[in-house]
């Protein structure tokens, strides 16, 4: 028996990079996966590559975490075709403020960035809330993980209005725990370090040089690097877990 075996998971942010990853992971460990996202095109394409591998297992729903009305119809396809929801991972960024001084940074900008990251965060959490309460009571469990960022925990500058939305990620996920831990619900947040990847591409060299060189283990993160960590805390062994804010980076930032 694998890790998540028939868990009912949903992923945000998923038709590429990390979100991507950790679809493919939970499909690894037997779950079944909604993936959401805007980028409805390689979702779709996305979803028909992994059915091809995982005998059906996956379905794609458009859901823009910025907006409740998307957020609670996508929920509704997602909960109705999975028969139910224990797991919901909270991935859905975008950053938009990447090699920007502070005060170079519209306000559109800084409030696009904060609509998904934060408020997205909020609001589909709230959305899956009475489903996972229901899982939580009939099976003992029910599971969230935020994604977060290390550049939250050591400051990373340039990057301003993406740094504000994770920080405020780590803070939600500990008054989410608090307030969900009554039904049995657990809430943490992991904190990747910067990741190769498509929407890290524009990232300047010397950045990764500079992460690379500050970690305990030195070399380049990748998305292999943290699906572990978020399919335990996902799982039934997670159970006592809650609240808190894992920095998956290889030791650039620690606890």
């Amino acid at each position: 028996m694998t890790l998540l075996t028939n868990h009912r998971i949903l992923i945000t942010g998923a038709a590429r990079g990390l979100g991507e990853a950790f679809a493919r992971a939970a499909l690894r460990s037997g779950s079944r996966v909604v993936l959401s996202d805007v980028l409805d095109e390689r979702g779709v394409a996305l979803e028909t590559e992994l059915n091809a591998g995982w005998n059906g297992r996956a379905k794609y729903v458009h859901m823009d975490v910025s907006d409740r009305a998307s957020v609670h119809s996508a929920m509704g396809s997602a909960v109705e075709w999975l028969g139910g929801l224990d797991g919901l991972v909270n991935n859905a960024a975008i950053t938009h403020s990447g090699g920007k001084a502070m005060d170079a940074i519209s306000e559109d900008t800084w409030d696009k960035v904060m609509a998904v990251n934060a408020k997205g965060t909020w609001l589909t959490t709230v959305a899956a809330k009475p489903y996972l309460v229901s899982a939580s009571a009939q099976q003992g469990h029910g599971r969230i993980v935020n994604v977060a960022s290390d550049t939250a925990l050591w400051g990373a500058p340039n990057l301003m209005a993406y740094v504000a939305s994770k920080g405020a990620i780590v803070a939600m996920t500990h008054a989410m725990a608090r307030e969900l831990g009554a039904y049995g619900i657990t809430v943490n947040a992991i904190a990747p370090g910067l990741t190769v990847g498509e929407s890290t591409a524009y990232v300047p060299e010397a950045r990764h040089a500079y992460y690379k060189n500050g970690r305990a283990i030195q070399r380049e993160q990748t998305a292999d690097d943290i699906t572990a960590s978020v399919l335990f805390l996902l799982s039934k062994e997670s159970g006592y877990i809650t609240g808190q804010v894992i920095p998956v980076n290889g030791g650039f930032v620690m606890h």
